[in-house]
């Protein structure tokens, strides 16, 4: 008895974290932007975590530059752009 072997092309469908912004399958926001209980984590939690990002990623510009940055980049994102310190950049 022979079978034959067919190529099957498995789709995913991937979106985006509402919150950072990174590739995720299902949900609205990814392992890092949530607490162990999958709920999002708090804007001072993900802010400070995102500027500590960002002062990795360039490590000569000032922490004001960093901060503002960050900001501007959460604007961006729909967890955040309504948030009070978001609109008040």
């Amino acid at each position: 008895m022979t079978q034959k072997l067919t190529e099957e092309t498995v789709m995913t469908t991937t979106s985006s974290c509402e919150s950072c912004g990174m590739p995720i399958e299902s949900g609205r926001y990814c392992d890092y932007c949530t607490d162990d209980s999958g709920a999002l984590q708090s804007f001072d939690d993900r802010f400070a975590r995102m500027v500590a990002w960002q002062a990795r990623r360039d490590p000569a510009a000032s922490k004001q530059d960093i901060e503002r940055q960050t900001l501007d980049y959460m604007a961006t994102m729909p967890a955040w752009r309504d948030h009070p310190r978001v609109l008040a950049r």
